[in-house]
């Protein structure tokens, strides 16, 4: 029977936010965490700011390159020799127009956003496999489940991960390996603080019946679930964890308002 401190956990886009988020959630019950990002100097602090050189491993990938993700799981043999959970959060966002979207920035989103979920769950997969079975979260996002404007590749990129998942989760059944997502909401992360003026902040409270972003601690909480034997049951779905943004209709301030005065 394994061990909790035997087992090993991969986060992509480990640097910060909800992925560095996730690895310290993994550390603090007691499993190696691999720290994955694109970004050499943001992964260095962070794994600097963990302080456990002994559990953690530090590797720099770009998730849409299939040469350097084969090298970062080779790094992670070398060092650990086994993967139980693969956290597919790294992504980025490029927000503007349709028309206005170039076809170079909508690649690069698709390529980071649905190619490099392809390819890390590609290689964890066999690593899962050959240990008797392991768990895959993918991070897709509340603007894969319902569109919104300016969001044409972003929102396209993290609806086509959405069905991945499936897609991963019906094929790897066999390995023994789990495949669920998580779609955040909105988040305080460093991404949404740069792009959400006070005007759009304010429209997503107004949307969200528990009237507030969510914490990346929040979102780790729900990734850690479904990777760990308490979801043992649990494969092929999507999880919103967004304040209720998704199951909400029009009117909600409204409501609220006629609520208070009822």
């Amino acid at each position: 029977m394994t061990r909790l401190s035997d087992k090993v956990a991969l986060v992509t886009g480990a640097a910060r936010g909800i992925g560095l988020a996730t690895a310290k959630r993994f550390l603090a019950d007691g499993w190696q965490v691999a720290l994955l990002d694109i970004n050499a100097e943001t992964l260095h602090r962070a794994f600097a700011e963990i302080a456990k050189p002994d559990t953690t491993l530090a590797l720099e990938c770009d998730v849409s390159d299939p040469q350097s993700v084969a090298g970062a799981f080779a790094s992670l043999v070398q060092r650990f020799g086994r993967l139980d959970a693969l956290v597919n959060n790294a992504g980025i966002a490029i927000f503007g127009p349709i028309l206005q979207t170039s076809f170079a920035d909508w690649s690069r989103v698709l390529a980071v956003n649905l190619s490099g979920p392809f390819l890390c769950s590609q290689a964890a997969a066999p690593l899962m496999r050959d240990n008797g079975g392991g768990a895959i979260v993918n991070i897709t996002s509340i603007s894969g489940l319902r569109a919104s404007t300016l969001r044409v590749a972003y929102g396209t990129s993290k609806a086509g991960l959405a069905h991945l998942t499936k897609q991963q989760a019906v094929e790897f059944a066999s390995y023994g390996v789990r495949v669920n997502a998580v779609a955040p909401g909105p988040v305080d992360t460093a991404m949404a603080k740069a792009v959400h003026t006070p005007e759009i902040r304010a429209d997503y409270h107004d949307h969200m019946p528990l009237n507030r972003y969510g914490l990346e601690q929040e979102l780790a909480e729900a990734i850690y679930f479904l990777c760990s034997d308490r979801a043992s049951y649990i494969t092929g779905q999507v999880l919103a964890v967004d304040g209720g943004f998704d199951s909400t209709g029009i009117g909600l301030p409204t409501l609220r308002k006629d609520a208070r005065n009822s």
